[in-house]
């Protein structure tokens, strides 16, 4: 998937760094095989979305390339990445961590 890299700016909320897809903060950015892709919404809400936090996007986000939005349940934006929800991992502690991945096989990080 390289080819894709060229579609995320220097000033992208995300970026892929030893092969898997980091916030602009380095934390490790996860998907949930419950989300539909394409959808439009996140499944992920709740406490859900308290062990894995979504990666907001600002109102002024105008992703492009396999970027998109999501709209939440409480109507704010996610950013999303081929068309799934993109989270953190709440027990990820630092830039690097990637604690959650297979987490109950429904949880995974996204590699390129």
């Amino acid at each position: 998937m390289v080819a894709s890299a060229p579609a995320v700016a220097a000033d992208a909320p995300a970026k892929m760094a030893d092969g898997t897809l980091v916030a602009a903060n380095g934390m490790t950015l996860y998907t949930f095989d419950n989300d539909k892709p394409g959808s439009g919404k996140s499944v992920c809400n709740g406490p859900c979305a308290g062990l894995w936090p979504p990666l907001m996007a600002p109102s002024t986000e105008q992703p492009t390339g396999d970027y998109s939005v999501v709209t939440r349940d409480d109507g704010s934006r996610q950013l999303a990445y081929k068309g799934k929800p993109l989270y953190f991992y709440k027990a990820d502690q630092k830039a690097g961590d990637r604690t959650g991945d297979k987490f109950k096989d429904v949880w995974h990080i996204v590699k390129e």
